[in-house]
């Protein structure tokens, strides 16, 4: 009777642990997914996300439904990610503020590395250094000396304190011992506006319609781009690291699932994800916005996150950046 109980037990453990969504999931998946995008619909983002949402479905054989949830900094969404079962049927789409937002903001209470898991990059789109038309440079070098004979420095826009614009520009201060003013404004609209009219000299950002086209018109000039190497959307656009040894700075977008979603899960979504980011209609609909279709395995993922938050946790400690 014993012996009986006991086997009655160990298949009793058994069958829970394989019912367990930390356990593999041979038949997933078997209901539709849900991508929690934590900004509003008809952004960057949400353009991005909803892109690859019907090719993923088909490939996945279930439907992939776009659940928009904005506010606190990307925080409420982010957080329902985390909070939602590991199974592999809702995922988070996040970019660079994923990383900083807790490091600039201890309320966020979530941890980047600790409590995802990543399965690949979604697009990259490298920044560029824009200037306003008046500034009497043509590469990255000759800005450089311009900046340095200004007696009370040279301001710069950002879309907002802790933007990525904003922690970019900060870390080119940095590398460049240049003297940099920060003036923050409220989103991307106004921060273009302010470079066209004069109001701030510089921007490093992302390379948007607006602001390419405010180049072709001879209001801007693109001085370079902070690619790790030539950005095949910029052609003929030389590098900053060129002037700058080291320098780079790339929005990147990607797909996460909560901490202890089984690894076989994250490879099924890894691996259908990596055929829709080699679609052509795929890769043409990104370059329509300035990114690049681009995927990575899942430890790749894993490694760029570790290295950008020790990267951005360094310049934040030096310079003392702090969300608004």
């Amino acid at each position: 009777m014993k012996s009986t109980r006991r086997a009655l037990l160990t298949l009793a453990a058994v069958a829970a642990l394989a019912a367990s969504p930390a356990f593999a999931q041979p038949d997933f998946p078997n209901k539709p997914i849900k991508i929690i995008v934590p900004y509003p619909a008809g952004g960057l983002s949400d353009f991005q996300v909803r892109a690859i949402a019907e090719p993923l479905g088909k490939l996945l054989g279930q439907p992939i439904i776009v659940d928009n949830r904005p506010g606190a900094s990307a925080g409420i969404g982010t957080l329902a990610v985390a909070a939602s079962p590991p199974d592999g049927y809702t995922l988070g789409f996040v970019n660079n503020g994923f990383v900083i937002t807790p490091l600039v903001n201890k309320s966020a209470n979530y941890d980047p590395v600790k409590d995802f898991a990543p399965v690949s990059v979604v697009s990259t789109s490298p920044m560029v250094l824009v200037v306003n038309a008046s500034v009497p440079a043509t590469d990255v070098r000759s800005f450089i000396e311009y900046a340095k004979a200004q007696p009370a420095g040279i301001e710069y826009g950002s879309a907002g304190t802790a933007s990525f614009g904003h922690m970019a520009t900060a870390l080119f201060s940095q590398a460049t011992g240049l003297n940099m003013t920060h003036i923050p404004y409220k989103g991307e609209a106004p921060m273009s506006l302010a470079l066209r009219t004069g109001e701030v000299k510089v921007l490093i950002t992302t390379p948007s319609p607006q602001i390419m086209g405010a180049v072709k018109e001879g209001k801007l000039r693109l001085l370079g781009v902070a690619s790790g190497k030539p950005a095949p959307l910029l052609p003929g656009v030389k590098q900053i690291s060129d002037t700058v040894p080291g320098f780079t700075a790339e929005v990147w977008f990607g797909l996460f699932a909560p901490k202890g979603t089984p690894p076989e899960t994250v490879a099924r979504l890894n691996a259908a994800l990596v055929k829709v980011l080699a679609m052509p209609e795929t890769k043409e609909k990104f370059a329509s916005v300035s990114a690049q279709a681009e995927s990575t395995s899942p430890a790749t993922y894993a490694k760029m996150v570790r290295e950008e938050s020790a990267r951005w946790a360094d310049l934040i400690a030096k310079t003392g950046i702090k969300a608004e």
